[in-house]
């Protein structure tokens, strides 16, 4: 869990940098934020799934499917914030710096979860 935290806020961190390039510092608040809001949200499911690793499958996979539902909260939370403001959240360096640092913490999720 560790270890995915701080690969969450040093990839949050780079993207706040690339979006900082590429948008300017409302770019870069976005990217981080939304990056650590995913680094967040992946911590929360990787502790619904632990608990039931060796249970039946339904149960298993109820929980998996509880963790892609709080993934997708993440998703609509930037089109809700995009879409109230979008000069404050720009919806190119939310989306980068969300699917950026959720994306791979959910490939690491596969060993974190053995």
């Amino acid at each position: 869990m560790i270890a995915t935290a701080l690969l969450g806020a040093l990839l949050s961190a780079l993207l706040g940098a690339v979006s900082y390039k590429l948008w300017g510092r409302q770019g870069a608040i976005a990217a981080a934020a939304f990056g650590l809001l995913a680094t967040l949200i992946q911590l929360g499911a990787i502790r619904l799934v632990q608990p039931v690793k060796s249970a039946p499958i339904s149960r298993f996979l109820a929980r998996w499917g509880a963790g892609m539902g709080l993934r997708l909260l993440g998703v609509l939370a930037i089109a809700l914030a995009a879409g109230l403001d979008p000069r404050r959240v720009p919806p190119l360096a939310a989306a980068l710096g969300y699917l950026g640092v959720l994306l791979p913490l959910l490939l690491l999720e596969v060993r974190v979860i053995r």
